[in-house]
């Protein structure tokens, strides 16, 4: 059973995701937030799977909010639900640590499907979008163009060649269907590698895989 909370100022917002939620037989609505302050304390209490948070709500933001869940080292993982489909705040958000976000209109199943995705520890951002996504976030990155990465930056320095790669192309977007065609490996080992990545560099998801290859400039803006 999948627990999630809700966090969003406004009342019918809030109602809609809940009858929703719970006509799944999978989940189940462990409490709800009109902010960001209480949202923290009730993530505390009840250690959801996954925290719905709209950005923009009274006192502490959807934002701010994120970065107290993840910094707590909690299991919860947090989907960002946003007004519009590129507003800049989400790409504050995926820094924060979000596992990805949504429009607040998108279809009951692509909900359905992003909440399952970041319970099981996926993003919900597709591969697909992930370049869309890049274009805009990297105008956020303080930028240094003739520095290298840092070879001693303990998130890559465990790495090996062949995961470097990856986790730079990773950040180019690649698909892991693409990565396997053009590295000519098979599509299972792959996986393995990024499962690896992931493990190796405390990413929790391929969408912070993809930040961490910008933050140190595996992948630089072009």
């Amino acid at each position: 059973m999948t627990t999630v909370l809700i966090a969003d100022d406004q009342p019918m917002q809030r109602f809609g995701f809940r009858m929703l939620l719970e006509s799944q037989d999978d989940m189940t609505v462990v409490g709800e937030a009109s902010n960001g302050t209480e949202a923290v304390r009730l993530v505390d209490r009840h250690h959801p799977d996954v925290v719905l948070m709209d950005i923009r709500m009274p006192g502490l933001d959807g934002i701010e909010a994120t970065r107290r869940i993840i910094t707590t080292g909690a299991r919860t993982r947090v989907l960002i639900v946003t007004t519009f489909d590129l507003d800049e705040y989400a790409y504050d958000g995926l820094r924060a640590g979000a596992s990805g976000f949504l429009v607040k209109d998108a279809q009951p199943e692509e909900l359905l499907a992003g909440i399952r995705a970041v319970a099981s520890g996926d993003a919900v951002v597709a591969p697909s979008l992930t370049r869309r996504l890049l274009d805009a976030y990297i105008h956020h990155l303080p930028q240094s163009p003739t520095a290298d990465p840092d070879p001693e930056d303990p998130r890559l320095a465990t790495l090996t060649e062949r995961e470097r790669e990856i986790l730079t192309v990773i950040g180019q977007g690649w698909t892991n269907t693409e990565i396997a065609e053009r590295l000519h490996l098979a599509e299972s080992t792959v996986k393995t590698h990024v499962g690896r990545i992931l493990a190796k560099t405390g990413a929790r998801d391929r969408v912070q895989a993809v930040i961490l290859a910008y933050d140190t400039q595996l992948v630089t803006p072009a």
